[in-house]
Parts: structure tokens; sequence; C-alpha cells
């Protein structure tokens, strides 16, 4: 098979996932398997590198897929009933449940899922491939487009203090890409790091197979961050960072108060430690943007890391980082991955933020998904009444439920894949035991008929599930 001649409107990484999904479904059977490397899938279909990736992160994404450091790919195995699903590691089990037909799946977090902007970046691709002829594209941009890093840099910069420059970004495939790319460059295996809790498990889990000694932050259920906490920390550990949100916490959903991102700054500041922001979720706030924290801390020791698909969605793969600082180490790691980044594409999303688009998409966006939350809301108190506890999210498409009564969140996960429902237990958002009292469960759906009936099932699993 040869992807060559894919049409133009068609991107090759489609075409790799349609190929990928049948591939899948030919092996797949009660046990893992193994699937192609990223170089046997480019060099049988005749496609870069880069593209196979593509395609595999959003079969990640989607969980048909898993990687294994050192190891390569996995498709999930497909189970006939909850009885014969995996036993040990609850994330896979988690991502086997979402794959299977007919699972209502309240476990996602995919802000982009009420507003597409796939016909407009096709549109854009096609007015940029008359403009710019296949010959004419540069094979080699290991870092990015110029257009792009160029968009990049003029939204990150607020202030002449405060500015970056396209040469201080650097763009990857994913975020999973990017991140690997930070941990080395910053000679994090081995070191010790704090992170806010609850965290991203995509991220928790990269952190923790570097062999990076983590030290998680709660966030209190007033949704302050514990400062004292944070200053013992810095004092008595040796912190190589400390990585926090922009704005709005993932999946807590909290933004945190602008005296605190001023001490969180001080902090820093008082003990040289460096910053490592995470702005995925940065441009979701439901409220009129607040002061970044990359805003307010010392400039000398700040790198930002975020991905476009949560607000853009799966047809905008790309993670970046934003550093005015180990460039050449970076540009080094950029290129050894060698990422053959669709020039055209970067350029359509460039064409985004330039024109203003991007601005009126997230104004809908942001619009969306606050009245999803509410209507959410609503269907929480009326379903689950006083058997969670929640805090509005001030942001995002995740709610951040606890239980009243003290449960077993296994069993509660367990009970529900029964009732063909998948929540995502919050044990998953931590590597030190905590918020096994928790769940997070998303609130991005139109209309979705089984909603209510998944919620009465929760409600049900809760009280089932009762340990007191």
């Amino acid at each position: 098979m040869t992807l060559r001649g894919v049409r133009q409107a068609d991107f090759a990484y489609q075409a790799v996932y349609r190929y990928m999904i049948n591939l899948i479904d030919e092996v797949s059977s009660d046990s893992r398997a193994k699937l192609p490397s990223l170089r046997q899938l480019s060099q049988r279909l005749n496609v870069s590198i880069s593209t196979i990736q593509y395609a595999y992160s959003l079969l990640e994404k989607e969980g048909r897929v898993y990687s294994v450091a050192k190891s390569g790919y996995y498709a999930w195995p497909l189970a006939g009933s909850t009885s014969t699903w995996p036993s040990g590691d609850l994330l896979e089990r988690l991502y086997v449940a979402a794959r299977r037909p007919g699972m209502v799946v309240l476990s996602g977090d995919e802000p982009a899922l009420l507003a597409s902007l796939d016909s407009t970046l096709l549109r854009l691709e096609r007015e940029l491939v008359r403009q710019y002829p296949h010959h004419l594209q540069p094979w080699s941009q290991p870092c990015g487009v110029w257009e792009l890093r160029a968009a990049l840099a003029a939204r990150y910069t607020s202030s002449p203090t405060r500015c970056w420059h396209a040469d201080d970004v650097y763009i990857g495939a994913d975020l999973r890409g990017v991140l690997d790319i930070l941990i080395e460059v910053l000679g994090l295996p081995g070191s010790t790091v704090i992170i806010e809790s609850p965290c991203d498990w995509l991220i928790l889990r990269l952190l923790q197979d570097a062999g990076i000694r983590l030290l998680e932050l709660p966030w209190a259920h007033d949704g302050s961050l514990d400062l004292v906490s944070l200053e013992g920390l810095l004092r008595d550990e040796r912190v190589s960072l400390v990585m926090l949100s922009s704005t709005v916490s993932q999946p807590s959903g909290v933004a945190m108060a602008l005296r605190d991102r001023l001490k969180v700054a001080q902090l820093l500041d008082q003990h040289g430690c460096w910053l490592l922001e995470n702005d995925t979720c940065g441009e979701l706030s439901f409220k009129p943007p607040h002061t970044a924290l990359r805003d307010l801390v010392n400039p000398e020791r700040l790198m930002v890391f975020s991905a476009f698909e949560k607000i853009l969605g799966p047809e905008a793969p790309y993670g970046y980082v934003l550093s005015r600082h180990m460039s050449s180490q970076l540009q080094r790691q950029f290129l050894l991955r060698s990422f053959r980044l669709s020039s055209i594409r970067q350029r359509a999303i460039a064409r985004l933020y330039q024109s203003g688009q991007i601005d009126q998409h997230l104004r809908t966006l942001r619009q969306l998904l606050r009245e999803q939350a509410g209507a959410m809301s609503q269907l929480l108190e009326q379903h689950l009444g006083d058997q969670v506890t929640y805090r509005m999210p001030a942001g995002g498409a995740t709610f951040w439920l606890a239980s009243t009564q003290a449960v077993d969140m296994r069993q509660v996960f367990q009970y529900l894949l029964a009732r063909q429902v998948v929540v995502a237990p919050g044990e998953l958002f931590s590597v030190g035991g905590l918020h096994h009292q928790h769940m997070r469960l998303s609130h991005t759906f139109h209309g979705q008929p089984n909603l209510e009936v998944a919620l009465v099932a929760l409600a049900d699993a809760l009280r089932q599930a009762q340990t007191g």
C-alpha cells in the first residue's frame, strides 16, 4: 500500500489512521497484540514517520492502542464481557472499556467536541496548497514552520519585558513528544519535581516512566493551593522545577486566585526555582482571562508547554514549547526526533491566529462549555443530590466530583462498566494514593440520550460501594 496518491483534501495521517483501524481489528484478541513500529509502517505505507506518529497519537487518545517505553505500540485487548476485561492496571481497564461500542463514556476531556474548525482548516489548506505547491514545501523544518512559531510568539507576548520571538517556539508532533524532549533537555530523570494534584494522567505517567520523583501539591477544598506546603517543599527538598497550570487546572477545574499566583511567583523567585507552566487549558477559562502565571514569575526561569488539540480537536495534534533558554539542546532534540510535520497544516493553523478566527472560535467554545457545565450541574443535583460534592469548574470540559460517603471507587467503576458507563476514578490523577474518593466526569455532550440513565446508575453505584 502506498499513500503518495492520497488526494490533497484527505490528509495522509487520516489514511494511515483508517489503515491502522483495520489492522487493529485484524490482530485484536483477548490478549495484547504488538503493532508495527513507526519505521516499519513508514516504509510499508511510504509516508513520513511523523505521519505515522500522528495516527498512533490519535489511536492512543481514543484508547485503541498504548505505548510501552523502548518496546513499541500495542493494541488493547478486545474482551467480550466485564469479567474478562483486564484486572490489573486501572487505566488499561478504562481504555479497553471506552473503546467498546455502546458505552456511555463520561471519562474523557475533549472540549473541542462542542465546536469544530475541521472544515475551516480544510478550506485554508486548499488555499495554501495553491499558494505553496508541494515541490516548494521544505522537507525539513524540525522545530515547526516560521509562520506558526511567529503567531504563537505574538500570542504569548504580553509586554516589552514579557515577550517571545519565533525562535523561542518549538513545535512537535504531539504533546507526548514535546514533553519527552523537555524531560531530556532539562535532565529531569532522577530529579525531584513538584506537581499540582490532581494532575493529567498522561503527564503523570510520562514523568513516572522517566524515573522522576514527584511531590504532589494538592488543591484544597476551597479551591486554593497549599502555599505553606509549597514553601516547605521548596525549602526542604532539592526541587528541579515546579509544574503548575497557567490559569485553569485540570481535572480539578480550579483557577488560582491572583493573590495566590503572586505568592507562588514570589516563592519561586525566592528559592531560584524554575516554573514549567502547563498551558493546555489556558484558553478555556469561562471568565475573562486571568493574568497567567507565566506573566508573574521570573522570565529567566520559565518554560511553557501546550497543545492545540484541546481547542482545535484531533485535526491539530501538535504540541509546542516556549523557551528562551537551551536553544541548542532543544534544536538538537527536535532534529533527532525527525519531526516531519505538515507545513501546510501548520500554516493553516497560523492563519487561524493571524486572522482572528481563533479568538472567535474560542468565544463560541467557551460559551458552549459554560452552558454545558450549567446543564450538567443541574443533572448532578437532580440525580446525585447529596451523594457528591463539587465546585463549579472555572473552565474546561470536566467536573471533579467527591463522594460524600466513604466508598470503594474501584467498585463504583466496575459496577458502572457492567451497565455500559465509563467514569475516570480519581486515583488515576495521583501517584501518591490521593483522590480515592473522587472521579472525573466529562460534560461535553450534545443531547446524549443515555446521560440521565448513566447518572442514575452512578447514584446506584455510589450507594452500593459504601464502605462505612
